[in-house]
């Protein structure tokens, strides 16, 4: 049995603290997608713990946690993480399995991004700079190289030819800000680092656990709406987001699924260019963006701010065939007298439920309904029946739009200020 959990909106909407929160109920956690771009952040024990690649089942004791093969890992940053871990206590060597065919970032790859979004002038993407783009375009184009080519005889020499095919395309962008010989050396240094770990053939291994009736949690990275297919493309990531992605970044067959668990905000976020129509460029957008801490957990970009977008949500919620959802920072709007709901985009006269194909026009308006707001302090409840009336009202409202059950409501960052609904 395979549950699903992932993002409903533009990434960040804390599904490592649901992962962790709900992983007793699991064996094992599995990232299908995704590179170090993501940072999945952890609240407990009065620390903050940021996960880029690793599994968010790592803190729970008896939880085996894998790096799907649809995941492209930065051997330098997956060294430092797992030392991070190692330091408080926990016995990684043995909860940490890594797929063979997990791509690597290479030295190159993150050069190659950085010279492909400086070329982009005033019409970049939003990259984080960390090579992940790249590192699917060899996937796709069949050049890459994956984890368990660290383990062959020839590695070396596959790597030299990689990179020699980088220094050409990097000279063609003019980009000289670089110097290879530093950036390999810490490169090949957590190649050894790695080593040591357990690489497995992660279709078999999690193909057998599932015949073995083993509770398998499939964590997604960034959110649907950055889906290479089904997000406000161009403006999106490198891999599947939605949980399509899950059969093909784990080797899991779609009747092995068993529910989807959408996660979403109380509201909206965004890091980086693209479009965003419930944007709130004011006074409000940068009191949620302070009270949310609405920075990146990995690269400490701010995020933009806006109203909850119905329209998009019910987007995600069909192409995931989400089963329940998890509203996370309820506790931000706390305070705020009226509070917006996105229900339609207005073109010219006609009002429209649906996600155009181009988000971006500059003719879409959106349609707001008003919701009266609460001023209780969330965070201090931990029972549905604490929750103001007029919070719930929201939230039942969300439910009703989105025909689907609210069952998790997360009022802080901490694993213990998370109430279930029922």
């Amino acid at each position: 049995m395979v549950d699903v959990l992932l993002g409903l909106q533009w990434g960040d909407e804390g599904k490592g603290k649901i992962a962790d929160f709900i992983t007793p109920q699991y064996d094992i956690v599995a990232r299908f997608q995704g590179g170090p771009n993501a940072g999945h952040s952890l609240h407990f024990n009065g620390k903050k713990f940021v996960l880029n690649t690793i599994p968010s089942g790592i803190f729970r004791e008896n939880c085996i946690n894998i790096i799907g093969n649809g995941v492209v890992a930065d051997p330098q940053r997956l060294n430092k993480e797992i030392e991070n871990i190692a330091n408080e206590g926990i016995d990684i060597k043995n909860n940490l399995l890594i797929s063979k065919k997990t791509h690597l970032i290479l030295p190159t790859h993150r050069v190659l991004d950085a010279a492909n979004e400086a070329s982009k002038g005033d019409k970049k993407i939003g990259s984080t700079l960390r090579g992940i783009g790249p590192t699917y375009m060899d996937k796709t184009g069949r050049n890459g190289l994956r984890m368990g080519d660290i383990l062959t005889y020839d590695f070396e020499s596959k790597y030299r030819e990689l990179t020699n095919k980088h220094l050409k395309l990097i000279q063609n962008l003019s980009y000289t800000e670089f110097n290879l010989e530093e950036i390999e050396k810490p490169f090949f240094e957590s190649l050894e680092f790695l080593r040591n770990f357990k690489f497995i053939d992660s279709e078999y291994y999690i193909n057998n656990a599932i015949i073995q009736n083993k509770k398998i949690l499939a964590e997604g990275a960034q959110g649907s709406l950055l889906d290479i297919d089904f997000g406000t493309y161009p403006f999106v990531t490198s891999s599947n987001t939605t949980a399509g992605g899950v059969c093909t970044g784990l080797g899991v067959p779609p009747k092995a699924i068993n529910k989807v668990i959408g996660i979403f905000k109380a509201y909206c976020t965004r890091v980086g260019s693209g479009p965003f129509p419930t944007e709130l460029n004011d006074e409000l957008g940068e009191k949620i963006r302070q009270n949310g801490m609405e920075f990146g957990a990995t690269t400490g970009r701010p995020r933009r701010t806006g109203w909850l977008d119905l329209p998009a949500l019910n987007y995600a919620v069909m192409i995931n065939g989400v089963s329940e959802l998890v509203m996370m920072k309820s506790d931000v709007l706390s305070g705020i007298e009226n509070i917006n709901v996105c229900v339609s985009y207005k073109t010219g006269n006609e009002n429209y439920e649906m996600l155009p194909f181009d988000i971006a026009d500059s003719h879409i308006t959106p349609v707001y309904e008003n919701f009266r707001g609460w001023n209780e302090n969330l965070s201090v409840l931990r029972n549905y029946s604490e929750l103001p009336t007029s919070f719930k009202n929201y939230c039942n409202n969300i439910s009703a739009k989105t025909k689907c059950p609210i069952s998790i409501i997360s009022v802080g960052p901490d694993r213990e200020e998370t109430i279930y609904c029922n």
